[in-house]
């Protein structure tokens, strides 16, 4: 399953990689991206002497142009031979509407992190969650998102909730098969040697981001930060086993997985890369007291800011 999301995300990086080229393409050769859209004939009132300027914008853009001039004219010679000099032609992109409503399907904020277990406050787990001690290399999460709605009030400015889908794979070092339609969460040992027994849980996210840009940068980008609270509506659990007594097993149920859970993110990033972290208040588990105060902790790298 792993194989799937990280394909899903190689596709990410394979068109922000298209998209960065073809921006590269243009900030090397800025004359072949851009459209001549006018031409205009310049002539000084006293010599007569004219010139013509080139008015160009990127051929991709489709915002208002607006023309500043600013001119210095400095005479040398007699009047037969007088000349102009330090003629400056301005031209300016102006956005026809900076404020907007912005929605649509996406795939951005591919997040793929690692996972850390907070048992109230402590990454150490506690002695009655020994039994859930899981290897931190190998603990990981994975989402991204596919919607979004929201408004921009300025360029560096906006406000929008985002839809996606987050996965935690849990990777347990002991040998516990998880019981099936059981309140609280009950497991018992196995006889059987598993070389992979994974835990995992899904989750349909709803985060809500205030997000600030700064100016573009030449050959960098923007400068991206974000923060908010984040939803979660459980869509299934998972325990899956490897064993070379029975090979590969896979068992779904809910177990006990919160059914909704909430938390705060903060993002921060160059262009399309950054990184990102999350916290979520409720427990890991619910109708659990054992694993009361069993919290879950992510942090890693992100796409497509």
């Amino acid at each position: 399953m792993i194989s799937k999301y990280i394909g899903l995300a190689t596709l990410g990086c394979v068109l922000i990689g298209s998209a960065a080229a073809q921006e590269k393409r243009r900030t090397e050769n800025p004359e072949k991206s851009r459209t001549v859209i006018d031409t205009v004939t310049m002539e000084h009132v006293r010599t007569g002497e004219t010139r013509r300027v080139r008015i160009s914008v990127p051929s991709d853009d489709n915002r208002i142009i607006s023309i500043e001039k600013s001119e210095t004219i400095h005479t040398t010679g007699s009047p037969a031979h007088r000349r102009t000099e330090d003629v400056d032609i301005a031209v300016n992109a102006v956005s026809p509407k900076v404020a907007r409503p912005i929605w649509g399907i996406v795939f951005a904020r591919v997040d793929l992190g690692l996972v850390r277990l907070v048992d109230n406050g402590s990454f150490s787990l506690a002695e009655n969650n020994r039994d859930l001690r899981y290897r931190p290399g190998k603990t990981v999460n994975f989402g991204f998102d596919v919607v979004q709605v929201g408004y921009r009030f300025s360029d560096h400015f906006r406000l929008f909730l985002s839809g996606g889908f987050d996965w935690t794979h849990i990777r347990l070092r002991e040998n516990i098969d998880f019981l099936e339609n059981t309140t609280p969460l009950q497991w018992e040992q196995s006889d059987i040697d598993y070389s992979k027994n994974r835990l995992s849980s899904s989750y349909l996210r709803l985060p809500l981001s205030f997000e600030f840009r700064t100016r573009h940068y030449p050959g960098v980008g923007r400068m991206k930060f974000a923060f908010g609270p984040e939803g979660g509506f459980l869509l299934k659990g998972t325990q899956k086993f490897k064993s070379a007594e029975h090979g590969k097993q896979k068992f779904k149920d809910d177990y006990n997985f919160t059914p909704f859970r909430y938390g705060a993110f903060a993002r921060v990033g160059v262009g399309s890369l950054g990184i990102f972290a999350k916290y979520y208040f409720n427990d890991l588990f619910e109708n659990s007291p054992d694993q009361s105060g069993l919290k879950q902790f992510n942090i890693g790298l992100m796409l497509g800011f």
